[in-house]
């Protein structure tokens, strides 16, 4: 069986700082997005009631929303599978009297389109501090991942490896809020579950990597750490890019044929796959480098 990547011999630590230059332009203009239009929590987290609703024929948003105009309406749009009708969703601020809200809705659709029959689908409502109080979960279990992994790659190799593979993460998960924001994609508790699962990715392909750049340091001590870290990459770089491109075509799948509810995760996984990839090669060792040669130009050797 022929093997990718066999005899390479890339300088990816020389191209480092071209690397993060661009992601950091990336989760720059993502952040600047994102002040401008503010976050698109989801129901989950901002509070209110997300009416699902499917008629008989398929109706535009735009008609939808014109028969709810007196209600205290934030977004309508339409949602779909495969194989399936189309859906409208129907996005409303309240939270309060939701047997009331629902009654109010089908009477005003079924007044506005009496000739086009309709179900409701699904209803989710969640209260504005239940919002607030998953927003906030969702922000320390992040923290927590990432303290818990600074403590065991700091404990299974070195504190430095800790700190290239801390900062991998941020890279992965900047650049892939900053596609979120950029394509407006809702933040809500499966894109959450996504993130994380991208985290417990993105760090196993790095310390695949880390693990490698141990043994030659062992194995190949006449090198300079440079071409150690280069080394290493190259020697599993078939390896990760096979992972990456498995993982990544499994979740096209996903994203094509999911349908709505299953979008936002979807998305996630594609653009974290590719930005842990360049974060792997570009981002992780050589960020150990750079921190390495620091601590020598102060007159210590690295550990």
């Amino acid at each position: 069986m022929p093997q990718f990547f066999a005899n390479a011999h890339y300088k990816f630590v020389a191209y480092r700082w071209r690397t993060v230059t661009i992601s950091g332009i990336i989760i720059l203009v993502g952040l600047v997005t994102m002040a401008i239009r503010g976050p698109n929590w989801s129901v989950d987290f901002r509070g209110g009631m997300d009416i699902q609703v499917r008629f008989a024929q398929p109706l535009s948003d735009g008609q939808v929303r014109s028969a709810l105009a007196d209600m205290n309406v934030g977004e309508v749009k339409t949602i779909s599978g495969l194989g399936q009708k189309e859906d409208i969703l129907i996005r409303l601020k309240v939270t309060e009297n939701s047997e009331e809200t629902q009654r109010l809705v089908r009477q005003k659709l079924e007044s506005s389109f009496p000739e086009n029959s309709m179900e409701i689908r699904n209803v989710a409502v969640v209260g504005p501090k239940v919002g607030r109080d998953l927003r906030r979960s969702a922000l320390l279990s992040g923290i927590l991942a990432v303290i818990m992994l600074l403590i065991y790659i700091s404990w299974r190799f070195k504190f430095e490896f800790a700190i290239g593979g801390i900062i991998a993460l941020v890279h992965n998960v900047g650049v892939t809020m900053a596609f979120l924001v950029f394509f407006n994609y809702e933040l809500s508790l499966s894109v959450l579950a996504a993130f994380l699962t991208l985290i417990g990715y993105s760090i196993n392909d790095t310390i695949v990597v880390f693990d490698r750049i141990r043994e030659n340091m062992k194995k190949r001590r006449a090198l300079s750490l440079r071409d150690i870290m280069d080394l290493s990459i190259n020697e599993t770089l078939s390896r990760s890019v096979i992972t990456s491109v498995t993982v990544f075509l499994t979740v096209l799948v996903l994203f094509v044929f999911g349908g709505d509810v299953l979008r936002g995760f979807s998305f996630v996984m594609l653009v974290g796959v590719i930005a842990s990839a360049c974060a792997t090669v570009f981002v992780s060792a050589p960020i150990v480098v750079e921190w390495a040669e620091k601590r020598m130009v102060k007159g210590r050797k690295p550990r």
